[in-house]
């Protein structure tokens, strides 16, 4: 006896009103995702390095003269080395608070890796054109745009409470919040001062250091409370 059923509306797919929407779907687990995250950044912390090279057959008075010369791709390395250490722990203690992925978590995800992927093309611009306002620019917006989705995923798992593995304390939310804020404030800022004045806007980067530092006080004074909703 044939087990196929005769109803023909066993076949018909439910309508797109039944369905949940996309984006609030549980997928699952997120080990694939920041298993995924880790490759890229370490690719990306990897491709920084392919612009340091001298070239073959200097004398010693070359060999000093192209060292020096070098001082400006040095500089952009360590730079973009140290952010990116800095995003990869920022995008772990996100990844730490996630019980489920869901549609929406995972293009926010997808959309961050890319813009850290990139991370080495503004940096070796930025190295070979530090007086050209478009190369601080967009190496400014770049590293803007990707605290700016670290904190667009923060913000996703506040929301939904469903895929957490636990409530965020108060002190957190506003803590990791700001630290993040931080860096969207003064690069984004630099990334429109970069246009008029490259010089002013790579100066204006060293007000992360003591921005940085001003959070993490104020983050350490405030009470550990679960917020709202949870």
């Amino acid at each position: 006896m044939s087990s196929v059923p005769e109803d023909p509306s066993a076949f018909v797919a439910p309508s797109r009103e039944q369905l949940p929407a996309a984006s609030a779907m549980a997928v699952g687990p997120p080990a694939r995702l920041l298993a995924l995250s880790d490759g890229i950044y370490a690719i990306a912390m990897t491709l920084l390095v392919l612009d340091l090279s001298l070239p073959e057959g200097l004398d010693p008075a070359e060999f000093r003269r192209e060292l020096h010369a070098m001082i400006p791709q040095f500089l952009a390395y360590g730079l973009s080395f140290t952010l990116l250490v800095g995003f990869w722990q920022d995008q772990r203690r996100i990844h730490l608070l996630v019980r489920q992925a869901d549609e929406g978590f995972i293009r926010l995800t997808a959309l961050g890796l890319g813009a850290v992927a990139l991370v080495p093309f503004p940096t070796s611009m930025l190295s070979d054109y530090t007086d050209e306002p478009v190369a601080v620019a967009l190496y400014s917006a770049v590293i803007a745009a990707i605290d700016l989705i670290h904190l667009a995923q923060f913000t996703l798992l506040c929301r939904r409470p469903r895929l957490r593995t636990r409530a965020v304390p108060r002190r957190l939310l506003w803590g990791f919040s700001a630290e993040l804020g931080s860096t969207i404030l003064v690069f984004g800022t630099a990334a429109v001062i970069a246009l008029f004045d490259p010089a002013a806007a790579m100066y204006s980067w060293l007000a992360l250091v003591p921005l940085k530092i001003a959070v993490g006080r104020a983050s350490r004074g405030r009470p550990l409370r679960p917020a709202n909703g949870d």
